[in-house]
């Protein structure tokens, strides 16, 4: 919604310089070719035409549109210029869009704005949620927007659907004595996809537990948009929440259903886990052999062993361990050849990390595997 907005645009003067004066007449004060073409250019004849100054002018007052005219147009490029990856056509329409378009409500103030975008006429109707309230949703003007749509369990301001998820959420992770993870992205991502949040406490088996960590939470967070929740210690809690979008008599089923979906996606995250850790970390790297890194400085393998080198090179030129030091960067690319790293590339330095503690690595050795890929974002750890 827009506020303060002007009925009109305000009326403007547009200025036309011409030709010299000198080039516009002749010697006995006859037009030019020069004038006449700039009086016909102008549209209009020679005698409205400004001759005191040095050069010919036109002065013209441009009336503003009313505001009703130029909407239509400016939303219409608004929608076009949208950053929409994937557009898509439904039926014989040639318009395209995110989705299809159902309806569409443009009023300036107790008006309906006289349109069609993406074959949509505007009107002042619109639509309640799909279970709690069917029904078309008469708005009567833009004050009332919100609370219109409001009473029939549609909630239109998206910081609004933010504020009450990203509460609840906090709540409901004191409850269980955790706290949430709450990326702002996640949190965005969530809140456009439900027109009336609530949030619901679900959990997984306890087993999924032995599992990296932050393979679970990349899998609940990327593929199933739930929030995870961590103990005092910071360590994985074996429950997360959901966001429905709908205030359902039977919660218990929403919770089971999304139990449901999660477990072949924690089950799949184990498996890779457990299939990786039938060998040792080192043994990744003979896979690497025939991984290019670049064409002329050889395999990923190849790299490791630079890494290696340099690094055993400086760590005692830095107070270091120089066989340790030898060995992270022998182990450093091991991981990227596993199946967790090849399902989930988020975990490339974790996975080896964790495995190299499996293989009784030294914990600075595995820590250095993890360290390697610090910080992985703006603002993130160092």
């Amino acid at each position: 919604m827009i506020t303060a907005l002007a009925t009109q645009q305000p009326d403007r003067s547009v200025n036309l310089d011409g030709p010299p004066r000198q080039a516009a007449f002749d010697a006995d004060g006859n037009p030019t070719q020069a004038a006449l073409g700039f009086a016909k250019k102008c549209g209009v004849d020679l005698s409205e035409i400004d001759q005191s100054g040095p050069k010919l002018r036109y002065s013209q007052t441009i009336l503003g549109k009313p505001t009703t005219s130029l909407l239509p147009t400016i939303v219409e490029d608004s929608l076009n210029d949208l950053p929409i990856a994937k557009r898509m056509r439904w039926g014989a329409r040639k318009e395209e869009f995110v989705r299809p378009t159902q309806w569409l409500v443009m009023l300036f103030g107790d008006q309906v704005v006289d349109c069609t975008i993406l074959a949509q006429s505007a009107g002042r109707h619109s639509r309640g949620h799909r279970f709690h309230h069917p029904q078309d949703v008469r708005i009567s003007s833009p004050a009332g927007y919100l609370s219109d749509l409001r009473a029939a369990h549609v909630l239109a301001d998206f910081n609004e659907r933010r504020q009450i998820i990203s509460k609840r959420v906090d709540e409901l992770a004191t409850q269980q004595e955790g706290t949430a993870i709450v990326p702002p992205s996640l949190l965005d991502e969530v809140a456009g996809l439900v027109e009336w949040p609530v949030p619901l406490v679900c959990s997984f088996e306890e087993r999924f537990l032995e599992v990296p960590q932050e393979a679970l939470i990349t899998t609940m967070q990327d593929n199933q948009k739930y929030f995870c929740l961590l103990d005092a210690e910071g360590k994985l809690l074996p429950r997360f929440i959901t966001v429905a979008n709908i205030e359902s008599k039977d919660p218990a089923q929403i919770v089971a259903g999304n139990e449901k979906v999660v477990r072949p996606r924690l089950t799949d995250a184990e498996f890779f886990f457990k299939q990786d850790k039938k060998q040792k970390l080192e043994t990744f790297n003979d896979r690497l052999k025939n991984v290019v890194f670049q064409a002329q400085l050889g395999s990923v393998f190849d790299k490791a062993e630079r890494v290696s080198k340099l690094a055993a090179y400086i760590a005692p030129r830095i107070g270091g361990d120089a066989q340790r030091a030898a060995r992270a960067g022998l182990l450093s690319k091991c991981d990227l050849s596993s199946e967790m790293v090849g399902e989930f590339p988020e975990m490339q330095g974790i996975a080896g990390y964790y495995y190299a503690k499996a293989d009784g690595e030294p914990e600075d050795v595995a820590l250095a595997l993890n360290e390697q890929y610090m910080p992985r974002g703006a603002g993130a750890e160092l």
